[in-house]
């Protein structure tokens, strides 16, 4: 997690890097609409995910040295496995060139029904599918997290179950992911404003999930805008999770756009994070308040220098 990064002039409008020539051309932007930083990288790693500045830069690529020279040391893709790989490979040639991490992709996520959650998910062609597509994945763009999401609640089986199947389930997953170093992160999600009726909800309840499997690779991706949705309280209960948050994500409430929009003091669990020594990635899954365009691309810029701590 090197601090200190070299970075180029960037212009959007050089011919070089454009997606290994995969992934069309990109827009020229005048230095006017550029932030000009002076401040170097964030003191926390902040990762936007891909298409959060496509007005500066709609290549993809193009687009991780624009998020490199605003200070940003990670990005995040929750559909990197559906990118063509010689676009993945093109991405990680360019994270490599500025010392950037990789964050979270989705490696398995089901909205209609049970899946991890269901007995014998484990032994069923689309688990061991979707864990070796996650995998090989991983390996190409330089990952480690990937995000699980177990499925919807079950209003048939006792939750007491589920959770043992879930257990069960998850475990098999650990045991694909250990040997490579891989860790997948499971994400409660509200009820009340997008996501009602899924089977992970609250931390507590991801907590005693990765207590069961046990494993360096089953942690929580603990989201701040669901939780302060689902049951606030956000710096005690990520301390009494603390031991198995792997990963943070971000987004003011209501709203679900970046901080300083909303009612959640960013600043102080920015700085909470950062006392308890904190070196992982915080993914920026939120939208911008301002809608598209490059100025409102330039708040979020802002918001995070506003924010990040001292």
């Amino acid at each position: 997690m090197t601090k200190d990064i070299n970075r180029r002039q960037f212009t959007l409008g050089s011919a070089s890097l454009v997606g290994a020539g995969a992934l069309g051309a990109t827009n020229a932007s005048s230095s006017e609409s550029e932030p000009q930083r002076q401040d170097g990288p964030f003191s926390l790693r902040y990762a936007p995910p891909l298409g959060m500045f496509s007005a500066h830069a709609p290549d993809p690529v193009e687009q991780v040295h624009w998020i490199a020279d605003q200070g940003f040391t990670a990005i995040e893709d929750n559909g990197m496995p559906g990118r063509p790989k010689q676009v993945q490979e093109a991405i990680r040639k360019a994270l490599d060139q500025h010392d950037m991490q990789m964050g979270v992709f989705v490696a398995h996520s089901e909205w209609g029904g049970p899946s991890f959650n269901a007995k014998d998910f484990g032994s069923t062609d689309r688990f061991k599918s979707d864990m070796q597509n996650a995998i090989e994945t991983a390996k190409r763009v330089g990952a480690k997290w990937m995000t699980v999401v177990p499925g919807k609640h079950d209003q048939r089986v006792h939750p007491e179950f589920q959770l043992a199947y879930c257990v069960d389930n998850l475990r098999r997953a650990a045991e694909m992911l250990e040997p490579h170093g891989l860790v997948m992160v499971l994400e409660p999600l509200n009820w009340l404003v997008n996501h009602p009726g899924m089977y992970l909800e609250r931390t507590p309840q991801a907590y005693a999930i990765c207590r069961g499997v046990n494993s360096p690779s089953c942690k929580i991706l603990y989201d701040i805008y669901h939780q302060q949705i689902s049951e606030g309280d956000l710096i005690h209960n990520i301390d009494r999770a603390w031991d198995e948050i792997g990963y943070f994500q971000i987004g003011d409430n209501p709203g679900r756009n970046e901080p300083g929009t909303g009612e959640i003091n960013y600043r102080k669990i920015f700085e909470h994070l950062k006392k308890r020594g904190f070196e992982g990635i915080l993914g920026m899954e939120h939208g911008k308040a301002g809608g598209s365009g490059v100025e409102s691309e330039l708040a979020v810029v802002r918001a995070y220098r506003e924010h990040d701590p001292d």
